[in-house]
Formats: C-alpha cells, structure tokens, sequence
C-alpha cells in the first residue's frame, strides 16, 4: 500500500509499491476493444475468430488450420490499414482510451519510483506526475502529463490539462534532478494547457515560457517523449529537450485540429481538413526538423501490444542516454541551444528602392 510523507501543507512525497508486469490491454478480453470508425472491419474479424475459438474450446472440431487463416487475415488487413493512415485518423489513434498513459509506462519501465507533489507555493496539479525512478540501475527523474484511465480518473487528472502548479511542480523536479546530477526523461500527451480563468490569473503562460528557459539551461540530459497528444504550450512546458521523440501514431501542433477548424470555419466539422492542412503527425514533425526522431509503435497502434510498446521505450530511453551522458554540461547545453535557434524556415526579401 501506498503511504504518504508530509513534508509541509503543500509538499509530500508518497512511497509507492509498481507492479512490474499487468495485464495486457489487448490480451484480458479482446472482444471489449474499442475500435475506431476506420477499424470497423476489423472488429468482424475479430468477432469471428471469438467465435471459432469458443468452438474450439468445447473440444469437438479442429478448427486450427481456420484460426490461423483468420488470424493471417487480421495481420494483413492491419498492415493495409494502418500502413495508409491520414492525419486526422493519427489523431484519433493518439486519443484512443485504451492507449497506455505515462503511469502505465512507469510501471513497466522503472522500478524503485518515488512519486513527488507539490509546487511549494500553491498546491498538486495531479494532471502532471513525476518522481525518482530507475532503468536498469540509473536513477533518474521522470515526468509526465497524466489523463486518466477511466472517468473518475479523467475528471481527478483534469483530462491531463495542467494547471502552472502542475508545469512549476516539473520545474522544481528539473532542478531537484540538475542538483543530484541525474537525467530526465518526460512523456508528453495532453491536449492543452488548462484554459480556465482561474489558471491564467495564476500566471499559466508565466510558468510555461519559465519552463522553456530553464529546460534550455539545464545542465543533465533531458529527453522527451510524446507518447500520445501533443498540444501547443502544454505540451512545450515538459517538451524541450536535447532530443525529441515522437511515437507512431500522436500528433504535436500549436493547435489541435477541432479548435483550428472552429476558428476557421466557425465548425468543427471540418477538423479532418484542419488535420491534414496543420501537418501535425510525427512524419511531418520528422521532416520539418522539428523532432529527432520517430519510434515505431506495435501493429494498430500502441494500445496493440502495451508490454511490447514499453519495452521498445525502455531501450530507446537506455540508448539515447548512454549518448547524452557522453557529452559535457555545457555542450549539451549549447547543442540544445543551437538545435532550437535553428528551427523554422524564412526569407528575407529586401525593400525596393525609392525611385522618384
């Protein structure tokens, strides 16, 4: 069982016990799968093979030679499906609810996490989690937005959108992590900043840009993952880094697809044209320079296989720091100063000359 330490009113740290293995998402009941408007055809298929199996199961008729072709059937229409997704099907991928959140990867990732809360100056934003961890005997700090796995628990992480205690309670793990020289790792999925008035009156851009100019100046290592949504300043407020990585199936922009097409169009009915015109997946971040990298997700997605997308994770983690941790604090720094400096596209046009 978990038990707290309080340390003041408005900072604790609780103790707790992970389980390192948990049931697979895809594995307890696959029937109870939710599946997306452009995986339809998949649920027949699916539904078919339940069926061949419960007949298997009463022992009376081979039916194997049907199940494998059923289930070469299945692999070859995900290869055709998810093969040719466009943006906006991406982005509904991102959001699936069976989709592993930050706390799942933590679990199967680390051992020996120390979950810690508080800002010191307000109170916990439980939309952003983040504490001590190990990964195969390095100590390092985590951090990450949170949505929830059920409604309770959607409605208790605020949907993931962080409040500026949640982005100043990172902060404060950075510099606890720069003081005791050990890396950060941060997993990215949000679909915004937390847009309330309440938030804004306790200075949510403050806190954020804070964020941006003391991530540049961090003297450890520090990369970033987004593992599901990737929203505008919610998600920079965890997301600079000296490297950036981007999963399979999520999406980062300035904005998302639903509130750029109600500012264009006055609707949301055009999300799908907002999705493909933002150029927001991870193959557009990819070309633009805007990420470092891309990391491949199981077949259909990472809610798929969950164990299997954790452990791709935990060894891109692992590699990517034994090549962080070569270089000094201040190339680092510089690195990720000049990597920033560098980004976007412009043209300089010169003015015509006056001519009487």
């Amino acid at each position: 069982m978990p038990y707290p330490l309080y340390l003041s009113p408005f900072h604790f740290i609780t103790f707790v016990q992970l389980p390192k293995s948990t049931p697979s998402l895809r594995s307890v009941n696959q029937q109870l799968m939710v599946y997306l408007e452009f995986e339809q055809p998949l649920e027949s298929l699916y539904d078919q093979l339940e069926q061949i199996k419960a007949i298997e199961a009463q022992g009376d008729v081979d039916v194997s030679a049907a199940i494998k072709d059923l289930e070469l059937k299945i692999v070859n229409l995900k290869k055709e499906i998810y093969s040719n997704l466009n943006g906006w099907q991406k982005v509904q991928l991102s959001r699936h609810p069976e989709r592993p959140y930050t706390l799942f990867y933590i679990q199967q990732i680390f051992s020996h996490f120390v979950e810690l809360h508080g800002d010191r100056l307000a109170h916990d934003d439980k939309a952003i989690i983040g504490g001590f961890a190990q990964l195969n005997g390095k100590s390092m700090m985590v951090i990450g937005h949170q949505k929830g796995a059920n409604t309770k628990m959607r409605q208790y992480r605020n949907f993931g959108m962080a409040n500026p205690e949640g982005y100043r309670k990172a902060l404060r793990l950075m510099k606890l992590a720069e003081k005791f020289n050990i890396p950060v790792v941060t997993f990215i999925d949000t679909p915004g900043a937390f847009p309330g008035l309440e938030a804004e009156e306790r200075g949510q851009a403050e806190a954020i840009a804070r964020n941006l100019i003391e991530m540049t100046q961090l003297k450890v290592p520090i990369i970033c993952y987004i593992i599901g949504e990737g929203a505008s300043g919610g998600a920079l407020g965890i997301g600079l880094g000296d490297k950036v990585f981007m999963l399979e199936n999520t999406w980062y922009s300035v904005i998302s697809p639903e509130s750029c097409s109600s500012i264009l169009w006055r609707s949301w009915d055009f999300k799908e044209t907002a999705a493909e015109a933002l150029k927001l997946t991870a193959d557009h971040m990819f070309d633009f320079n805007l990420i470092d990298g891309i990391v491949e997700e199981p077949l259909g997605g990472a809610h798929h296989d969950p164990e299997a997308m954790a452990v791709t994770l935990s060894q891109h983690i692992d590699s990517q720091l034994d090549v962080l941790e070569k270089l000094t604090p201040e190339q680092r720094i510089q690195d990720r100063i000049d990597k920033y400096s560098s980004m976007g596209r412009y043209q300089t046009k010169s003015e015509p000359e006056e001519t009487r």
